[in-house]
């Protein structure tokens, strides 16, 4: 009876913190610098980045799981091949989802969804967290690590998108019959849909992220 007493509640303060802290002072990509290459590839439009960013989170909250679970019975020796065994197998059923669901949004992201096994974020949060904690913490972490990436990575899709293209989920903006800029002189940004933009923009965030956080640069 002691022991069910001083269980730790599910959504305590400490177990919130593992989905509040990835967002902004732990941030995957703005903190830890992983992930960065997701933001030149599929953040030209909301949607592609949207299904993105909720696919690595599904991915690296089910894999944190998963590997917590399996932790205590696997050999250390080959703990690497499992975690890329876990993570391949998430991702897989990630793909013939949206394929089957998403199919126009799976054709943009073309690879990309099959690389999410070599994003950094989920190879880092399992060996960092999941393969020393219990499921339910692992879990959680997994959601926060994807929260945190996925905010950026929708972040820089809505400027790219909208700057770039003059769209809103492919809605034009500012060419309607109440609100055309166009015929005012206004003109799109090509600059904004080439690869490079999107770094300046992640750096921008850091920038912004570092400028209201100071602990940040005396973390890092």
């Amino acid at each position: 009876m002691d022991a069910l007493k001083e269980k730790e509640p599910m959504f305590s303060a400490k177990n919130m913190g593992l989905i509040k802290s990835p967002i902004i002072k732990d941030n995957p990509i703005t903190v830890q610098v992983l992930g960065i290459c997701s933001a030149l590839a599929v953040t030209v439009k909301l949607e592609p980045a949207i299904v993105m960013a909720i696919a690595v989170t599904v991915v690296t909250a089910f894999s944190n799981l998963v590997m917590s679970f399996i932790r205590n019975i696997t050999p250390s020796r080959i703990r690497i091949i499992v975690m890329l065994t876990v993570i391949a197998f998430m991702v897989i059923m990630v793909d013939q989802v949206l394929k089957a669901f998403l199919y126009d949004v799976s054709r943009q992201l073309s690879v990309f969804v099959g690389l999410i096994i070599t994003n950094c974020i989920l190879m880092g949060r399992l060996e960092a967290f999941a393969i020393s904690n219990k499921p339910w913490p692992s879990f959680l972490d997994g959601i926060g690590n994807g929260l945190g990436y996925s905010w950026i990575l929708v972040a820089v899709a809505l400027v790219r998108e909208v700057l770039g293209s003059g769209t809103f989920f492919g809605i034009k903006l500012f060419d309607t019959p109440w609100w055309n800029l166009y015929e005012l002189g206004y003109k799109d940004n090509g600059l904004m849909i080439l690869p490079p933009m999107a770094l300046i923009l992640v750096g921008v965030v850091i920038w912004v992220q570092r400028s209201r956080h100071r602990e940040l640069i005396e973390k890092n």
